[in-house]
């Protein structure tokens, strides 16, 4: 009979650096003993720390006259101290110093104080849990600041509190248990696994119900800009900040998807050439703000890739964005696309394409170029010089291209130097057919019976009073079952409807009009805030011609009326 090989005890030192939650050991007179990677990570430090008193490393910014984080912190230390027990403290603000001549960094914390305690019961140390917020609470405070468009977003930001309270309750828990076997480690990393994924459900479902208020806002302004047809000052503001407003919606979302390895692509011969000259021309508004320039150098010959061009175009808008932040007014933005075509390169055997923007904006640290992609990541905090912003385009971006068999690299010569960002993707096979090309001729406008089916009110009613400025016939209900009473009678050339409606959804409704006698001559096409390829699959397979997601422009929904808009 063989007996089981007995396994070596765990090195205790190495299981807590390499936990993933920021920890600091304290001696009870709160000299720091012990900090793991996490810790310094989150505080921009190193091991130097040790050995010296926390509040030496960590003081009240100055510049803040009613900063209390030391006062609360030490508080909560004497508590543990003096009781032996665990002290959750509520949301703190509690800046950092960043090294840079005085200068702090703003940053918010959710901590645990949690004693160890001997066989007399004294207090021979505190272990000290944080969790980094700051993120969270710039969200949330980038709700605030919008009107009624993002009016639910606020309700959600305002929840996202709660959330973080039960969070920083379960990690109390598993903090109470740090020192006791393996096995509860385990167990806590599961449930911390379950939490990032509740995080990105929450996030999700925030992106998703953006959508309809802004798709509203959007169609609002565009009704303004019809009748202004001499301008106003405040429709180039609302344009620009609608647009920032839809790709930090499609940023969480995408985001989330990125983090999850969902991100999705529809491959097809692609020219690069046509996908960058697109997206330079939609974003160069913003660029002519303050006296921004924007030069683009593109190659005579197309450039073809096997690709999803509308998630390249993506890459490239979400790069133009980031050098939009960071550059100042008067800066310069250069897009330069060029080729390589050398067989001998492995993972490219036909050469590669290289998309590179460049910038004279603030820069970066050459150490920090990695550190960029990353979820949440931003090349400085948020200040005075610096705008807000989620620290997702970039990540997303590296995904896009790494799907795309490509890697993408960030360089910088150090804060004040600019930064170029390079996009390296595989070229498609010569002597491919090229990608269609759009007719240059558009069929003549003609006047169509449309039915709008949308529950959000003030959505639907633009929508009518855009298409009906067009010369069309509109129709316009909010529930599922006066779609299908409005078909009985009336015969629509299209119905442009949404998929989640209050009574019966979008695709119960398609169903039902394509079982009709004369429903196989309607147009269906879905106009939705659900997007996701499986949202797709599922219209296709209830009837509709075409799936788009909201906000949908008025020019895309002009074209798609004239049938010359692909089914995306």
């Amino acid at each position: 009979m063989s007996t089981s090989t007995p396994h070596p005890a765990p090195d205790f030192q190495s299981l807590f650096d390499a936990t993933l939650s920021p920890l600091l050991v304290l001696a009870p007179d709160f000299t720091i003993v012990e900090v793991n990677r996490a810790y310094m990570t989150a505080t921009r430090t190193g091991r130097s720390i040790v050995g010296r008193p926390i509040f030496d490393v960590f003081p009240d910014n100055p510049d803040d006259p009613s900063a209390d984080g030391v006062a609360n912190l030490r508080r909560s230390l004497r508590t543990v101290v003096d009781t032996g027990r665990t002290d959750s403290m509520p949301l703190q603000r509690y800046d950092i110093p960043t090294g840079d001549e005085g200068a702090f960094a703003e940053r918010y914390w959710s901590p645990v104080n949690t004693p160890v305690v001997d066989g007399d019961g004294r207090v021979t140390h505190i272990i000290h849990r944080v969790e980094d917020v700051t993120d969270f609470v710039h969200l949330r405070r980038v709700g605030r600041e919008q009107e009624r468009a993002v009016a639910e977003a606020q309700m959600r930001a305002e929840g996202m509190e709660i959330d973080l309270f039960v969070r920083a309750r379960e990690i109390r828990e598993v903090n109470e248990q740090l020192s006791r076997v393996n096995a509860e480690l385990d167990a806590a990393g599961r449930t911390l696994k379950e939490e990032q994924q509740a995080k990105d459900r929450f996030i999700a479902t925030l992106s998703h119900e953006l959508r309809n208020p802004l798709a509203a806002a959007t169609a609002a302004t565009e009704l303004l800009a019809l009748d202004l047809p001499d301008g106003h000052p405040a429709l180039p503001v609302l344009e620009r900040q609608l647009s920032t407003l839809v790709r930090m919606s499609n940023d969480l979302l995408d985001g989330t998807r990125a983090v999850t390895g969902r991100l999705e692509l529809v491959r097809q011969r692609t020219d690069l050439c046509t996908v960058v000259h697109g997206a330079c021309a939609d974003i160069r508004g913003l660029f002519g703000h303050e006296d921004r320039a924007l030069d683009v150098d593109l190659p005579a010959d197309p450039v073809l890739v096997d690709g999803d061009g509308l998630r390249l175009a993506q890459v490239l808008t979400n790069l133009l964005s980031n050098a939009l932040k960071y550059t100042m007014p008067g800066g310069r933005t250069r897009v330069r696309l060029s080729t390589a075509k050398t067989a001998a390169m492995t993972r490219a055997p036909y050469g590669q394409v290289r998309l590179t923007v460049e910038d004279d904006g603030i820069g970066f640290a050459p150490g920090q170029a990695e550190e960029l992609f990353g979820v949440f990541m931003r090349a400085a905090p948020a200040g005075p010089s610096t705008p807000e912003g989620l620290g997702l385009g970039l990540a997303v971006a590296r995904t896009i291209v790494e799907l795309h068999g490509g890697r993408i690299t960030a360089h910088s010569d150090g804060p004040g130097t600019g930064a170029s960002f390079t996009a390296l993707l595989p070229l498609a096979p010569s002597g491919a057919p090229e990608p269609r090309r759009a007719p240059s001729a558009r069929p003549a406008p003609r006047q169509l019976a449309v039915l709008i089916v949308e529950d959000n009110t003030d959505l639907a009613t633009t929508y009518r009073t855009l298409l009906e400025r067009q010369g069309h016939h509109v129709t316009a209900v909010h529930t599922g079952a006066d779609a299908l009473t409005a078909t009985e009678s009336h015969l629509f050339d299209v119905v442009l409807c949404d998929l989640g409606l209050p009574d019966i959804d979008g695709y119960a409704v398609a169903r039902a009009i394509r079982s009709r006698p004369h429903g196989q001559k309607v147009r269906l096409i879905a106009v939705s805030g659900f997007s996701r390829g499986s949202d797709r699959g599922q219209s296709t397979a209830a009837g509709f011609d075409a799936h788009l997601a909201k906000p949908l422009p008025l020019a895309d929904l002009l074209e798609l009326l004239e049938g010359t808009l692909p089914e995306r």
